[in-house]
């Protein structure tokens, strides 16, 4: 249900073309989605004056159109719903739907989800409908205390700006146009400002804006002097701005405390207007020092309606936030455990969850389980071949905590035979999944006070930030030869 294209055309007889085109729409994105449905038999909007030409001719409004065209005057041909077929280089542009009222012909052309040769039912096609519903609101519209010229000029001059807001993109949102003309500021639209086609509304309502960081971080530990440990934090500022104006100007600045990680190959979003040299020439190329940027790192910017990613950005922070040693040791249809994990000290011991996962695929069901922990309860999920240690919330006084057992496996079935060395040897590792709100690794915050809007009213402003874990690693340290194909079938 949308419009590929829409037409206001007033008829002017004696003149060279009887009619002027006053105004016209066509939105592209629906026109990309015709050239598929229609295939073979798609054509394309034409430019204004053939559309005019040939419009004027099927309507029988030009002025020397006396003959009898049997193509259009026959009596097979009598048109009863205002739907019609234009013959325009060569082939036809169908469905148009066009009406006279007042001198003035309202047009526009439907989209058709489906091929046009031959032609559907129209009762099949919803955006005809929608089409009359458009184009009799744009009717009510300029008949509406209209009592000149001058008036009705001005009216034809707020139309792309209330097609913004009530047929974004082709689709309509609300046939009423008077709705939209009352909530959109026209003081402002006459300023000198002009709307960007990006922005398809303004916002009405209480301004805020809400600032939200989110770190990641991921990390391959194996606990071996010929393997360095990795570790990287990735971040994303996500913003969403509420704020009344066409194009409100907002300052998000972003710091750092004094034994922050710098933020390093900042991506920003393109409503980004102005940006420092330093943020962007910061890079992880580059060996750390401390003439590196470390901030405050700050984005003027002109906010999109929706909620958006402000910037991306990674970081090299010192050590992981949880030091970790995994050891797997297999002895035929046993393997035995050992687990140390330990919280840095400088990390928030306050988390949303924190949980350690240790796969065993390639193995039978878990039979039996004998373990000791230090610290939180183990689950076993026997038909997952798994262990799940459950931390919580916090880590003990120590900041260190272990776990040691034995698990023994039955039978492998046929149909879990396999030959993926996942979880075998040197493969075996452990996952750790938490979470910790309020807290970024590089300590990178948002300060309420140092956010500036420049627009009506005092917005709300609040932040949010949390570090999460992705791809958090810890590999098995006692990693034996490797196991041939063969041996894993035994």
């Amino acid at each position: 249900m949308a419009q590929r294209a829409v037409w206001l055309i007033s008829r002017e007889p004696g003149t060279p073309f009887c009619g002027t085109v006053r105004f016209s729409r066509r939105y592209p994105t629906v026109e990309k989605r015709a050239k598929v449905f229609n295939g073979a038999s798609y054509v394309p909007i034409p430019e204004d004056g053939p559309f005019l030409k040939a419009l004027l001719f099927e309507l029988r409004l030009l002025d020397d159109d006396e003959d009898f065209i049997e193509s259009r005057d026959s009596c097979s041909h009598i048109n009863k719903t205002s739907v019609y077929g234009l013959l325009i280089g060569g082939g036809e542009l169908w469905p148009v739907v066009a009406f006279l009222k007042n001198n003035m012909i309202y047009a526009c052309v439907p989209l058709v989800e489906q091929t046009l040769s031959p032609h559907p039912p129209l009762i099949s096609i919803s955006g005809i409908s929608q089409g009359f519903e458009l184009l009799f609101g744009v009717q009510d519209f300029l008949s509406l205390s209209q009592k000149n010229d001058t008036e009705l000029n001005t009216k034809l001059n707020q139309l792309p700006d209330l097609l913004l807001q009530a047929c974004p993109f082709g689709t309509l949102l609300d046939a009423n146009l008077q709705n939209s003309l009352d909530s959109i500021n026209f003081a402002s639209v006459t300023h000198s400002q002009k709307q960007p086609a990006w922005k398809v509304g303004t916002y009405k309502g209480k301004p805020q804006v809400s600032i939200s960081i989110t770190e990641k971080v991921k990390s391959m530990q194996y606990d071996k002097q010929d393997i360095a440990d990795t570790w990287q934090v990735v971040g994303t500022v996500t913003c969403k701005c509420d704020l009344e104006g066409i194009m409100p100007n907002v300052t998000i600045s972003l710091s750092l405390p004094t034994n922050g990680s710098p933020l390093q190959d900042i991506l920003v979003h393109p409503c980004v207007t102005s940006l420092d040299s330093a943020i962007l020439t910061s890079s992880s190329i580059d060996a750390m020092d401390d003439s590196a940027f470390s901030g405050p790192y700050k984005f003027p910017l002109t906010p999109p309606l929706e909620s958006f990613n402000l910037c991306y950005y990674t970081s090299q922070v010192p050590v992981p936030p949880i030091l970790g040693f995994y050891q797997m040791k297999e002895e035929e249809i046993q393997v035995k455990i050992t687990v140390n994990l330990k919280l840095h000290e400088s990390v928030k011991n306050n988390f949303e969850f924190c949980e350690a996962h240790i796969p065993f695929y390639n193995r039978g069901p878990i039979t039996h389980v004998e373990y000791k922990v230090s610290f939180g309860q183990l689950e076993v999920f026997r038909e997952k071949s798994s262990l799940v240690w459950i931390i919580g919330q916090k880590f003990p006084k120590s900041m260190e905590i272990n776990l040691s057992g034995t698990v023994t496996f039955g039978a492998k079935s046929h149909e879990k035979q396999s030959f993926d060395e996942i979880c075998i040897g040197g493969t075996a590792y452990l996952k750790l999944h938490f979470r910790i709100l309020d807290y970024t690794l590089t300590g990178c915050y948002a300060d309420q006070h140092s956010v500036q809007v420049f627009a009506s009213g005092k917005p709300k402003i609040s932040t949010h930030r949390k570090l999460i874990s992705s791809d958090y690693y810890i590999w098995n340290s006692k990693a034996p030869a490797p196991v041939s194909y063969g041996s894993l079938l035994l």
